[in-house]
């Protein structure tokens, strides 16, 4: 995984987070799920880089 990945999916990941917690202080559910999927998301996108590097290694 590149730094430039991992960046953008640590920002993402965050943004996430911040929305998820937003949408919670405000009772907005909606906002509270897009930032549940924005976090899970960016799991996903690193688990994935991850599993490519494995690969790249062998």
């Amino acid at each position: 995984m590149g730094l430039g990945d991992k960046i953008h999916n640590a920002a993402e990941k965050l943004h996430g987070r911040g929305k998820e917690a937003a949408g919670g202080a405000t009772g907005n559910d909606r906002m509270k799920a897009e930032g549940k999927r924005l976090h899970i998301k960016a799991d996903l996108k690193q688990a994935g880089e991850k599993v490519k590097d494995a690969f790249k290694k062998h």
